[in-house]
């Protein structure tokens, strides 16, 4: 391990206290910093009960407020013998860690604009501005999954595109922006989601790539950001079955680990370090995953992670019940003492490189609140709301609105809020004031209570509306297998019915493949995040004050010849 090479780049001063550091602890000590669990209790009697339990490498925190953030920051560091690694998902803006942060958007909303790497490089600026604002010194972002399956039921809007060149762009420059602020990055999730049409939340999923074809596409991505300096990288619970058998001939398919169990893929021999030349920490996704805790008894599957080649362990299901494990792990001999000893001196490593080991930043609420929602970041969320929305089908003569003719048929398709990438609630009652605003008779459609034969004549609707607008806001969320739309009894009510004879636009603001759903729909609309700028863009746009320029990152049309129909 060059711990003076890259990504660490560490000094003289820096390796000795890296070395001096992890000589001095004690072996259980050194089983502990391992860890890396989620923090759910942001005041100093959550956090002791914790720290009596375990003394980890870090915590993530999930959104919280900025004073919770700023609290929680100061009492972990000041309560740890070793600094901390504090981290978020701040793979939107600093929306991921608080409140009070910026969405900036989406990073297909990004991957949409012209100037995307510059974008994706102000994404990198915003979240190390903002996480490092209220304590942060890690993101878990950003994510450089390719979106090539649209049936992929957790990537979605999370990645840059299905593009594997612009990805590889943005995610570069994700990369060198985040680091160069001091706040390491974490491409994620190896060794690539978004091929499979299943979630590594809920099972061990697959990336079934043959090895070339990997290397051009999720290789040639992760190899940029390696070489850009990614001090991290995350390992999914998904399998690579081609590497994994080149790597590994005599490996049978029930053999197959995911990622975040696999030699082949992240041991000292294995496709990221060997192959793709990665020197940095490797961390797994949330253990808690069903991904992970399927392929082998829990008892089993906590110290092969770091057997494996993993050198911290995200989350636990049972705080004690872990540590146990991974004791008895290290006791047995399934973690060698050597392996130990190299996973504890890549966490060390990586907070030198943080310059953590001499002084540890804690700001205060007051400076944080000048950095968050800032006048700068607001600026950049405008921008790439104006340029990223796009417009994917166009009916000649319906756009822009026209206030004269004002009566809308407001078809609202609504998710409920989930945990984790969730939809943004009210989104479609909002947007349906924005248009009464706007000087719009806006009527939400209500299915007749009645069997087939006695619903509203058609042409009754024809002389009531001027247009029909339906608002979809559904997304990816955890533990979800599919994001389809779920349409009205009696026989789909709501669906397109009139699109021939009522001007019909369809909007999804979380998803961009409800032309699946909805082929014939003639004008159809992504804007790919839901914020409060992104609507008020999308108006601006809808009544002819400003352009559509947005370019869809992926294929709109879902590989369909009837989607493309007007």
């Amino acid at each position: 391990m060059d711990l003076k090479g890259k990504p660490f780049y560490l000094d003289d001063e820096a390796v000795a206290w890296v070395e001096n550091t992890r000589n001095a602890m004690t072996e259980d000590e050194k089983i502990q910093q391992l860890f890396f669990p989620a923090l759910f209790y942001y005041d100093e009697a959550g956090i002791s009960t914790i720290l009596q339990k375990l003394r980890p490498a870090g915590v993530m925190f999930r959104p919280c407020s900025a004073e919770q953030a700023v609290t929680a920051a100061e009492i972990l560091q000041r309560k740890s013998k070793i600094p901390m690694l504090i981290a978020a998902n701040l793979e939107k803006g600093g929306s991921g860690i608080v409140s009070e942060g910026t969405l900036l958007g989406s990073p297909m909303e990004i991957a949409a604009t012209a100037d995307y790497e510059e974008n994706a490089r102000r994404l990198g600026t915003l979240c190390a501005r903002e996480g490092k604002a209220v304590g942060a010194n890690w993101a878990f972002a950003p994510i450089i999954d390719i979106d090539s399956n649209y049936r992929n039921p957790i990537t979605n809007t999370r990645t840059f595109g299905s593009d594997p060149d612009r990805v590889t762009a943005c995610g570069k420059a994700f990369t060198e922006a985040c680091q160069k602020l001091g706040v390491a990055v974490s491409i994620k999730h190896f060794p690539g989601d978004g091929q499979d049409d299943r979630d590594q939340h809920l099972v061990s999923s697959v990336n079934d790539m043959d090895c070339e074809t990997w290397m051009d596409t999720y290789g040639k991505a992760y190899k940029a950001s390696i070489d850009a300096g990614a001090l991290t990288c995350m390992i999914g619970h998904i399998m690579q079955p081609a590497w994994q058998k080149r790597l590994n001939p005599a490996l049978r398919d029930e053999e197959i680990m995911p990622g975040s169990l696999s030699p082949e893929l992240v041991g000292e021999e294995g496709l990221l370090r060997k192959v793709l030349g990665f020197n940095g920490l490797i961390a797994t996704d949330a253990t808690t995953m069903a991904g992970f805790t399927i392929p082998m008894p829990r008892r089993d599957a906590v110290p092969c992670a770091i057997a494996s080649g993993a050198d911290i362990f995200l989350f636990s299901r049972n705080m004690e019940e872990d540590l146990e494990y991974m004791r008895s792990g290290v006791a047995e001999g399934v973690i060698s003492k050597e392996r130990l000893d190299c996973a504890v001196t890549r966490i060390l490593a990586l907070k030198a490189a943080l310059k953590l080991h001499k002084q540890v930043e804690t700001p205060s609420l007051e400076s944080a609140l000048s950095v968050l929602g800032c006048e700068e970041h607001q600026g950049w969320a405008r921008e790439v709301a104006r340029e990223g929305i796009t417009l994917v089908k166009e009916e000649p003569g319906v756009l822009p609105l026209n206030p004269q003719k004002n009566r809308v048929l407001y078809c609202p398709i609504e998710a409920e809020q989930g945990v984790g990438y969730s939809v943004r609630a009210g989104v479609c009652e909002e947007f349906k004031r924005m248009l009464e605003r706007e000087g719009f008779e806006v009527t939400v459609f209500v299915p007749d209570k009645t069997h087939e034969g006695g619903v509203t004549r058609s042409d009754s609707f024809q002389k009531s509306y001027d247009y029909i607008i339906y608002m979809a806001n559904m997304s990816t969320k955890s533990n979800q297998t599919t994001v389809r739309i779920e349409w009205q009894q009696p026989m789909g009510a709501n669906c397109p019915h009139y699109i021939h004879t009522i001007p019909t636009i369809f909007i999804s603001v979380e998803n961009p493949y409800h032309l699946q759903d909805v082929p014939r729909v003639k004008t159809f609309i992504n804007t790919y995040c839901s914020s409060q700028v992104v609507l008020e863009e999308l108006v601006e746009k809808l009544m002819g004050r400003d352009s559509f320029r947005g370019v869809s990152p992926v294929d709109a049309f879902c590989g369909k010849w009837d989607t493309h129909l007007s």
